[in-house]
């Protein structure tokens, strides 16, 4: 009976261990799939800002985060410089991040 018990705990054990793992391991995929999507929204609405590309810098932003899965929670133009925050839904929280794009600095 003691090496059933013994048994059942290392395989409890080893389950949550395994779903603490999985867990932070889909977080860390979200964090990812965010900071992506913040760079290429922010490079878009860069491009727009600077007359590269047609279209207002914030509504282009948006439509590459939506592609990446993301959506838009600030979206800020200074002259030719764009600063995105975006949001990745993940398991009823959301993983954020922050891009800025630009010019070089001297480059102007």
């Amino acid at each position: 009976m003691p090496g059933t018990l013994l048994a059942a705990g290392i395989v409890a054990t080893t389950t949550l261990l395994a779903a603490g793992l999985a867990a932070a391991g889909g977080a860390s995929i979200a964090s990812q799939r965010a900071a992506g999507a913040a760079d290429a929204a922010a490079l878009a609405a860069a491009d727009a800002a600077s007359g590269a590309v047609t279209g207002e810098p914030c509504t282009r932003a948006a439509e590459l985060a939506a592609a990446a899965g993301a959506h838009i929670v600030r979206c800020e133009i200074e002259g030719l410089y764009a600063v995105v925050d975006v949001s990745v839904p993940y398991a009823g929280l959301a993983a954020t991040a922050r891009a800025r794009a630009g010019p070089a600095p001297g480059s102007q």
